[in-house]
């Protein structure tokens, strides 16, 4: 038994079903907290406490499927490539959209973990939230945040941004599928691109480029983390 679940073939195999499961509540149910992420992350969860087996035993195999995430993440480039005409009639727009939302991210956090009394090592932890998980991790820890808490609040973010993009983008009545997909790509990097995309090529475009622009303005502000601290 101990050799089956140190294997990696079973880290992939629960992956894949439990994501397989999530899916096929999601489209039976049609209720937007039964997302599928959360369930196969739920699942996955209760498979290792109830059967006792540890993450670093689930991540041999687990980890084939993290490695597939670069590859995924240069594949929104092939949408944006398609979208190229559009990207170079509305540069200036795309950039300072980008801009305010990594902007609007950074001084959100800052005055929240005021406002709540957060050490200066948990706000540096929650500053980079909103962008992906590798930019979002090199910079806490350059600053001397808590790296398990940025990803956690990473995740976090992904997952409330799949939820509620749709719902957010009808509420404040957002018509241009440029801007819907650069404030989804914006404020909840790779998941709430991949809401993006259900929701059409051109928002699945923008967002995936947002990310990269977000992460590199992020990456820029960071800079000054120590000055706003």
């Amino acid at each position: 038994m101990n050799e089956l679940v140190s294997s990696a073939f079973f880290g992939l195999t629960l992956t894949v079903l439990a994501y397989w499961v999530g899916m096929t509540i999601q489209k039976k149910s049609g209720l937007v907290i039964c997302n599928h992420m959360i369930i196969a992350a739920g699942l996955i969860v209760i498979v290792l406490k109830v059967f006792g087996i540890s993450y670093e035993q689930y991540y041999v195999g687990g980890s084939i499927v993290n490695m597939l995430l670069g590859p995924a993440t240069a594949c929104m480039a092939l949408a944006i490539y398609q979208k190229r005409e559009l990207l170079k009639e509305n540069w200036l727009p795309v950039l300072l959209g980008c801009l305010a939302g990594a902007v609007t991210t950074v001084v959100t956090v800052l005055v929240m973990s005021r406002m709540f009394g957060l050490s200066t090592e948990m706000t540096v932890s929650l500053l980079p939230k909103s962008v992906t998980t590798p930019i979002a991790s090199a910079i806490s820890e350059s600053h001397g945040g808590i790296v398990s808490i940025t990803v956690a609040a990473v995740i976090f973010t992904g997952i409330l941004g799949n939820l509620t993009a749709p719902f957010l983008v009808k509420l404040f009545r957002v018509k241009d599928p440029m801007a819907a997909g650069l404030g989804i790509g914006a404020c909840a990097h790779g998941m709430g691109t991949a809401k993006a995309l259900e929701m059409g090529r051109t928002e699945g475009a923008m967002s995936g480029l947002a990310i990269g622009i977000c992460g590199i303005i992020t990456s820029v502000l960071a800079l000054g983390f120590e000055l706003l601290l």
